[in-house]
C-alpha cells in the first residue's frame, strides 16, 4: 500500500448510492474513495491537508483505502463555529 500527503481540491461526487463514489485531487493526483466516502465528505473540505493510503488502478487513479485529516476536520470546525454564536 502506498501513501501520499497533500492538499485536497476538486471534490466531486461521481455516483450516489449506498456508498457514494467520490473523486478529488491531492496535489494534482486524481483520487477516488468509495470506502468511508460519507465520512470523507463530512471530514474533508477543499484546501485541507490529509494523508491517504491506497493503490493506483489501471487508469492511474489513486484508490484511497484509508485517510486521515491533519489538523481539525470539517465537522470539528463547524461545531466550534456553532458554539461561538
Amino acid at each position: 500500500m502506498k501513501s501520499m500527503k497533500g492538499y485536497v481540491s476538486k471534490i466531486r461526487v461521481l455516483k450516489m448510492s449506498k456508498t457514494p463514489l467520490v473523486r478529488f485531487s491531492l496535489n494534482e493526483v486524481n483520487c477516488l474513495i468509495a470506502a468511508h466516502s460519507l465520512n470523507f465528505l463530512a471530514d474533508v473540505d477543499e484546501g485541507m491537508q490529509i494523508v491517504v493510503a491506497g493503490e493506483y488502478n489501471d487508469r492511474k487513479q489513486f484508490v484511497v483505502k484509508k485517510y486521515s485529516v491533519i489538523g481539525k476536520t470539517k465537522i470539528m470546525i463547524e461545531f466550534e463555529n456553532i458554539n461561538v454564536r
